[in-house]
């Protein structure tokens, strides 16, 4: 019987089988007779229609002729159109044997459970199944391996060539956000010194370069301030600014501010009280002062500190080191700012890795300028390492990972593949740079790559079996004919 008649037959007979359930219901006498499937058979071989089926294309199948409701008949179809989409492999051993005897030799047959077993000829195992055919030409010496058409659609395997590529890698951490330690300023008395009056001044205001802050008396400073004007009011000495630079320092030297020497220095009258002001544009972090109240030289009255520009200290874990560099482009998300994002780069890549989280310190300016990001704010960092360069790259998905080794596998054409161990680069954005073992526009499976992989070291240790057996039949003929001591 032809093969392609035969396959098309026995897929009617089971389908129309099927059918029976949904068309005409179960027979009379509960089984069906055997009459109808040798009038199937012998119909295919006369290459009559081997069943019917529902016109509309409905999975209704029918032995006979039939029609619709309507009146319209079903479809004839004969063996030539049943398509099947059996994998040679899959077909019975003796089939298979047929066909391999006009293209290929079968080299031997392999246990169809994957044991170390082989057989010179065809057999079953103890579950009756049939040992499978390798013919020559699916176990090459160079290590790649060949499937069938109907094995490759099965599994689901999908090629693509290694291209050229910018490898985006992101390294996200997570920080929080600091102080600039150089926009923070602090007002101390140098001298012993008491507080007369504080301005509407309060922890957490924003406050101008120049803004009044409290006045405060001090003797130091009034000494100080007598002893300057009388210096340049002289008449002998005063037009010499020689001998006022002594007496001009020592109010420096007392932290005077520059507004308030230059006021004396115009009216020529030395103040009561000495008003301070502030040093610089900021929030008002801590205010100490309270009228009446005595400072003491070292005493912080006022801290000051400008958050326009902030810092972004960010932990990055230890793998990640190698890919950050200082200028690198960081982008913040603070957590209590969803879906807004500020961008700085890092300055400074502290030289010391925690010990306890395996962590390394990094620094990012951020500039604030609407001052939305406040000192110890939680955030999260992307650290954008990937450079511009393009670089060989294939999907992670191809790559075959031990940990001591990594491969791919070539799709060499016809079914073939071949395995290739490569020497990997950095990963991102789903693909992984080859730094060596493949050139450009080389085929590398993507998916369905570990069953193929699977299959090759079966098929290897079947050979090596194979040829572990073939050996040791040798041996005692050679040592009868005196090879062997």
């Amino acid at each position: 019987m032809n093969r392609a008649i035969a396959t098309g037959a026995a897929a009617a007979i089971c389908a129309a089988a099927g059918a029976a359930f949904l068309v005409g219901g179960m027979p009379r006498g509960g089984s069906f007779a055997a009459q109808p499937v040798v009038s199937a058979v012998a119909a295919a071989e006369r290459g009559e229609p081997i069943y019917y089926q529902d016109p509309d294309g409905k999975p209704f199948y029918s032995l006979t002729p039939k029609t619709t409701a309507d009146g319209r008949a079903w479809r004839a179809v004969p063996a030539g159109a049943d398509v099947s989409f059996d994998d040679p492999e899959d077909a019975p051993a003796e089939t298979r044997a047929a066909d391999a005897k006009a293209d290929r030799k079968i080299k031997y047959y392999r246990n169809p459970m994957g044991l170390p077993d082989t057989s010179p000829v065809p057999k079953k195992d103890s579950m009756g199944m049939d040992y499978i055919p390798v013919y020559e030409g699916e176990d090459s010496d160079d290590g790649s391996i060949k499937l069938s058409p109907g094995k490759i659609q099965r599994t689901g395997v999908r090629s693509e060539p290694a291209e050229r590529r910018a490898i985006s890698v992101t390294v996200k951490a997570p920080g929080t956000i600091q102080l600039d330690e150089r926009r923070v300023s602090v007002i101390a008395m140098r001298a012993e010194s008491f507080v007369q009056k504080v301005a509407d001044v309060t922890t957490g205001t924003r406050v101008k370069a120049g803004q009044p802050l409290m006045e405060i008396y001090s003797s130091a400073i009034a000494s100080a301030a007598a002893d300057y004007l009388a210096t340049i009011s002289s008449k002998t000495i005063g037009s010499n600014e020689v001998y006022g630079r002594g007496s001009r320092q020592r109010l420096v030297n007392l932290a005077v501010p520059e507004g308030v020497i230059a006021a004396m220095e115009s009216s020529r009258i030395a103040p009561v009280t000495v008003q301070w002001s502030a040093p610089r544009d900021g929030i008002v972090l801590e205010r100490n002062a309270i009228e009446g109240m005595r400072a003491n030289p070292g005493d912080v009255l006022f801290r000051i500190a400008d958050i326009s520009l902030v810092w972004a200290l960010v932990d990055v874990a230890e793998r990640d080191l190698g890919n950050i560099a200082l200028g690198q482009s960081v982008t913040i998300r603070a957590r209590g700012f969803p879906g807004r994002s500020f961008t700085g780069v890092i300055a400074v890549i502290y030289p010391q890795v925690n010990r306890e989280t395996r962590t390394a310190r990094v620094r990012v300016e951020l500039a604030n300028p609407d001052l939305a990001l406040l000192p110890d704010m939680y955030v999260d960092a992307e650290i954008d390492t990937g450079g511009s360069a393009a670089v060989l790259a294939v999907p992670d998905s191809s790559v075959l990972d031990t940990g001591s080794r990594q491969a791919v596998l070539i799709d060499r054409g016809d079914g073939r593949y071949e395995p290739r161990q490569v020497k990997l680069g950095r990963r991102g954005a789903g693909y992984v740079e080859i730094r060596d073992g493949l050139a450009e526009g080389d085929a590398v499976v993507t998916s369905a790559n570990f069953l193929i992989d699977a299959e090759s070291n079966l098929k290897a240790a079947l050979k090596g079996f194979a040829e572990a057996q073939g050996s040791q039949s040798t041996e005692p003929a050679a040592g009868g004919m005196g090879a062997r001591p």
